[in-house]
């Protein structure tokens, strides 16, 4: 719901606050005061094109501020924190800057958002109807929308299984094409993964083999070599066993060591520590001098099974370039590859399954969508003749308003209805889309009518009308203001209008006045008691705001309204 609007430098509107309240508020004032650069203000906050001739002259730019209160779990809210902006304790703040040179900004909750958004925004907050604003409910989808929410529960219904059987014909139409299009693709893959899959079973590499192959291939290569270190390091540990002269070897050196200590560790504990690392230092290098030995014997050179280990070393480099850098990695992939190459040859089976689950959703999605078609043709009957009911009292009694139902052959989000409001203004003319079937004023008074028809099924919160009441005068006017009140009950309503008889319906009565001092012409809003409201209404119907038999009139009007909305 609107709090509160300012506007800055509009047309001629200086600087002007309307503060809003639930129901009905009506704005009135002398021709030429400013009331239209409300509306026009409204429009601008919302979304509207941006004018840079209805800059006031001599500003530097147009300024047009909002406060709303908004539902903190709503899709509005929901919106704007996507977009940036908070709320205030649950009220948004909107402002549209207009630059004489024709710049356009747009803030949403204290950020900078496009202008876009508030447009979007828009359908959700306020429903302007003015003769050159785009109407809301003259957009196809809107239309559908409200239609079928005038149509009750027992469309929702229907529209809820129809629309999860179209959002899962959508999903298994995709993947149907995908498969069926990517048929050559899907086959040239499968043939690339078996014949890596054949490629390595044929080598059938074991995990770390290719380490354990590197290290043998390192040792069968340097075999010659590895055995000469180990019997000439033997040999210095022990001596060499062929030659008959006495060896200085390591561990003869260390036994004589021990051997001069033995006598005398026992009169010095530091001395027998070192023995004690003599004695462990001997064992030690005897355990090595006997692997020494027993590794020397062991190694042999063998040129088959080197020849053996580097060609099997190359297979598995070979597999290791084209499927990984490790025999590990290139097992895992062929563990990956099976898991695809299943997928890819029961993607045949699938698309036969997928096939029949298709026709299976079509058939269920006609069989919804005529039921759709069925619904809504019994409550576009209701609707146009409900919404002719009011034209009639609205002064149109000869218009017809009719909702055509159009279906299609394609499926679409809410089944294949196309649905269009018509209206024929007088029995000769042919019924004809509402922007090209009535005038600005019958616009208006045929968009009211729709409006308290839809009322609780297009829950839009604010609803603004400007000269809706152009062309009529007595009863009719009365009827205007009663269901302008009417739609109130369920909807906060703004009304610009001329007529006292509507305006005395009002729950709240803005007045927008002019001063002129010769130089400059401003405009300003001021809120209205009872005596204002009586004095308004006195100069609306006689024009003269002191006139007694005007004042009688108004006080007449306000009693019948207040009655009336009782």
């Amino acid at each position: 719901m609107l709090e509160e609007v300012r506007i800055q430098g509009l047309g001629v509107i200086d600087d002007a606050v309307l503060e809003l309240s639930p129901g009905f508020t009506v704005v009135t004032g002398e021709t030429g005061a400013g009331k239209t650069m409300v509306v026009t203000g409204l429009g601008l906050l919302f979304g509207g094109r941006a004018d840079p001739q209805r800059v006031r002259p001599g500003a530097d730019r147009a300024v047009v501020e909002g406060r709303l209160r908004v539902a903190p779990d709503g899709r509005v809210a929901e919106r704007v924190a996507e977009a940036g902006g908070d709320l205030d304790e649950d009220v948004l703040i909107l402002t549209r800057t207009v630059s004489a040179e024709g710049r356009s900004r747009a803030t949403l909750g204290g950020r900078s958002a496009p202008v876009s958004l508030l447009a979007y925004l828009a359908d959700d907050l306020v429903a302007v109807h003015g003769q050159s604003d785009q109407q809301r409910l003259l957009r196809p989808e809107r239309q559908r929308a409200a239609l079928d929410r005038y149509a009750g529960e027992e469309l929702a219904k229907v529209a809820s299984a129809y629309s999860a059987a179209y959002r899962r014909h959508r999903e298994v139409a995709d993947t149907l094409e995908e498969l069926t299009t990517r048929a050559r693709e899907r086959a040239q893959e499968a043939d690339l993964l078996r014949f890596g899959l054949e490629e390595i079973a044929a080598a059938d590499p074991k995990s770390g083999e290719d380490e354990e192959l590197l290290a043998e291939e390192s040792r069968l290569g340097h075999a010659d070599a590895l055995r000469i270190g180990a019997t000439t390091a033997h040999e210095a540990l022990v001596g060499d066993p062929a030659v008959a002269e006495v060896q200085a070897d390591v561990i003869s050196l260390l036994a004589a060591a021990r051997q001069a200590l033995a006598g005398v560790r026992e009169h010095d504990a530091d001395l027998a520590a070192v023995a004690d690392r003599l004695d462990e230092a001997s064992y030690i290098l005897s355990d090595a001098a006997t692997e020494l030995a027993s590794y020397a014997e062991s190694v042999e050179a063998d040129p088959a099974r080197l020849a053996a280990v580097q060609e099997r070393r190359a297979l598995l480099t070979q597999l290791a370039r084209k499927y990984g850098e490790t025999t590990a990695d290139v097992l895992a992939w062929a563990e990956n590859a099976a898991k695809r190459l299943a997928e890819l040859d029961g993607d045949d089976e699938r698309i036969d399954a997928l096939r029949v689950e298709e026709t299976e959703l079509r058939e269920a999605m006609t069989g919804l969508a005529d039921r759709l078609t069925e619904i809504r043709t019994r409550a576009a009957e209701r609707f146009g003749a409900a919404v002719t009911e009011e034209l009639t009292a609205l002064a149109m009694p000869h218009a017809r308003v009719s909702v055509r139902v159009t279906t299609g052959e394609e499926f679409g989000q809410h089944g294949r209805d196309d649905i269009e409001l018509l209206l024929a203004p007088h029995p000769s003319a042919p019924p004809l889309p509402l922007n090209k079937g009535a005038s600005g004023g019958e616009l208006s008074r045929v968009m009211l009518a729709i409006e308290v028809v839809f009322a609780g099924a297009d829950p839009v919160p604010t609803f603004v009308f400007d000269e809706v009441d152009a062309g009529v005068g007595g009863k009719a006017a009365v009827e205007i203001g009663r269901r302008l009140a009417r739609l109130a009950r369920r909807a906060q309503v703004i009304v610009v209008t001329h007529l006292p008889q509507v305006a005395a319906f009002a729950d709240a009565h803005l007045l927008v006045e002019k001063s002129n001092d010769g130089m400059v012409t401003e405009s300003g809003v001021t809120r209205l008691d009872r005596q204002g409201r009586v004095r308004e209404l006195s100069r609306m119907l006689a024009g003269m705001e002191d006139s007694e038999l005007g004042r009688a009139h108004a006080e007449e009007l306000l009693t019948i309204a207040a009655a009336d909305r009782d």
